[in-house]
């Protein structure tokens, strides 16, 4: 079984290894509470796992040492797993899904592990990773249904409360529960008055629908480009720990999470994976009542694809009311471009993209469509813009 103590020991075998991460005072994320980030996107590979992972493969018996060590993972477990396996001279062999960043498969081998690439999720690649287990005899290092990798996450509550001692709540991500299974224990075990809230993303809510149903459910299907908790199915003690010292389950849109992570990247200088920006939205996105806390979202992670990253740029942008789109009917004559875009400039916008569309079957032949991108202050301004237009004559298509 878990306890504090454990806790405490697992810091002091990580001293040397993980960083203790900084705790930084975000002041424009949000003007109704104070908000801190517990920084682990700056934790050495990326990520919180390397906490986990270490201390677990650092508890070996020589014999399953030299046996090796299997892992599965969508990235950030295995880049921790192949650098602990690594520095302490161990095989290691990591499971992942073919559909993992190609930075995170990378940089888990530049690392010194051997990597396997399994077509489908996270859930698949655990399947496989368990057969190598069975024919290599190895030991399986679980992403998060393991006691002492619990309780080398829970290392992060022990620093939350060193550094925010008068916090009031924090929230985590949760994907298969490892990360929060350790916080919520080492909080609520020294400072039982602070709320800990779960977050997971709404197209992956396998522990959200779990404990709103009182038992484990396994998902069909995730999709999320949150890819760090993209997970079918909860662990079986962490759903039970969960139950226990876990206040409450939120979820996130894509659209809130792309919206936080380019948040981080303005407000704060931080660039945060999908599945470490879920905690930042669900305070953002007020989905629990914060009004006036001290409120704690832990970072859990940083290893976002650049491929992905400009993405889910172009994503925040438009649902935070900073990139807008209007498709507008015009009579196909010279003037009518220049009538719009002095609107939109006169509004203060700035126009980024223009294209005419005269080939609809739905229009006049003497007339087009104008498609016209913008990059915009926020929503009211849009709404500026197209009453602008309005009242001058244009007609704004609906899409």
């Amino acid at each position: 079984m878990v306890s504090i103590d454990k806790f405490y020991h697992a810091a002091y075998v990580l001293k040397d290894v993980a960083r203790i991460t900084d705790m930084i005072y975000a002041q424009k994320i949000s003007d109704k509470s104070q908000i801190y980030l517990k920084t682990e996107n700056l934790q050495v590979t990326g990520s919180f796992k390397l906490r986990g992972a270490y201390y677990k493969i650092s508890q070996l018996n020589e014999e399953q040492r030299k046996a090796g060590i299997v892992a599965c993972s969508a990235g950030n477990h295995a880049q921790g797993v192949a650098l602990a396996a690594t520095k302490m001279g161990i095989k290691s062999i990591v499971c992942m899904p073919d559909g993992a960043p190609i930075s995170k498969v990378e940089a888990t081998r530049a690392l010194g592990a051997e990597v396997c690439l399994v077509e489908g999720t996270y859930d698949d690649a655990y399947e496989k990773a368990c057969s190598l287990v069975k024919e290599t005899n190895a030991t399986f290092i679980h992403p998060f249904d393991d006691e002492e990798v619990i309780e080398g996450q829970g290392t992060v509550g022990l620093e939350i409360l060193d550094q925010l001692n008068d916090v009031d709540a924090v929230f985590v991500p949760i994907g298969g529960g490892g990360l929060i299974s350790g916080i919520a224990y080492v909080v609520k075990t020294i400072c039982p008055h602070v709320k800990v809230y779960g977050v997971q993303a709404e197209n992956a809510p396998s522990m959200y629908k779990s404990v709103k149903s009182g038992k484990q459910i396994t998902l069909k299907s995730v999709q999320t480009f949150a890819d760090g908790i993209a997970v079918k199915h909860p662990g079986d003690l962490t759903f039970e720990m969960i139950n226990k010292y876990v206040d409450e389950i939120v979820t996130v849109s894509e659209d809130e999470i792309a919206t936080a992570i380019l948040s981080l990247m303005e407000k704060q200088k931080l660039v945060a994976e999908g599945a470490g920006a879920v905690s930042v939205a669900a305070a953002m996105f007020n989905k629990v009542p914060i009004e006036g806390q001290k409120v704690c979202c832990v970072v859990s992670g940083g290893n976002i694809d650049v491929t992905i990253l400009s993405r889910v740029i172009t994503r925040g942008l438009v649902t935070s009311g900073r990139k807008a789109t209007l498709q507008i009917a015009l009579d196909d004559r010279p003037g009518q471009l220049l009538g719009v875009s002095s609107i939109i400039s006169k509004c203060g916008a700035n126009v980024t993209s223009v294209h005419h569309e005269r080939s609809d079957a739905n229009m006049a032949i003497s007339s087009c469509f104008l498609k016209i991108g913008m990059e915009t202050r926020d929503f009211a301004q849009i709404e500026e813009i197209k009453k602008a237009l309005t009242k001058a004559g244009f007609k704004i298509i609906d899409k």
